[in-house]
């Protein structure tokens, strides 16, 4: 049994310790919105936040997250969450939609760090997060309008 906190709630979950956190949230818990793209932390679909931080939950055991927090894109709130959903919805950014979730998660833990970002800022953060669609530039200019709209 391991317990940590998702999206604000405490939960509680059986899954084997070395588990991928991915299944957990997704199989256990009923949360999709983060996917599985690689399997190997090299596509960024299943980015979530540990403490703050990015993560590929695809290779990070439900053990390694014991009494942390964790947010997936469900749980993706506040002045830059809403900054960066309100962004892709307004430039249509999504085309299959499937990296997505991992590219708002990205995107929002960019703006976190540097609310202005540049084009270099957001190429560098972006780098490691895969659109096999290829709307790059729609995500950068999601990025910065959502940077402008954080700005006021």
């Amino acid at each position: 049994m391991t317990t940590f906190n998702l999206n604000g709630r405490e939960v509680t979950v059986s899954s084997e310790d070395d588990t991928p956190l991915l299944w957990v949230v997704r199989d256990e818990l009923g949360l999709t919105g983060t996917k599985f793209g690689c399997g190997a932390a090299q596509c960024g679909s299943c980015t979530m936040y540990l403490e703050g931080a990015p993560i590929r939950s695809c290779i990070t055991a439900v053990s390694d997250v014991a009494g942390q927090n964790v947010t997936t894109i469900e749980g993706l709130t506040g002045a830059v969450g809403d900054a960066v959903r309100g962004a892709w919805q307004k430039l249509d950014v999504v085309q299959c939609g499937y990296c997505q979730s991992g590219q708002m998660m990205a995107a929002a833990a960019l703006l976190s760090e540097k609310p202005q970002p540049t084009d270099g800022d957001i190429n560098d953060a972006m780098s490691g997060n895969i659109c096999r669609c290829n709307t790059y530039q729609r995500i950068r200019a999601a990025i910065h309008d959502a940077a402008g709209t954080l700005k006021g």
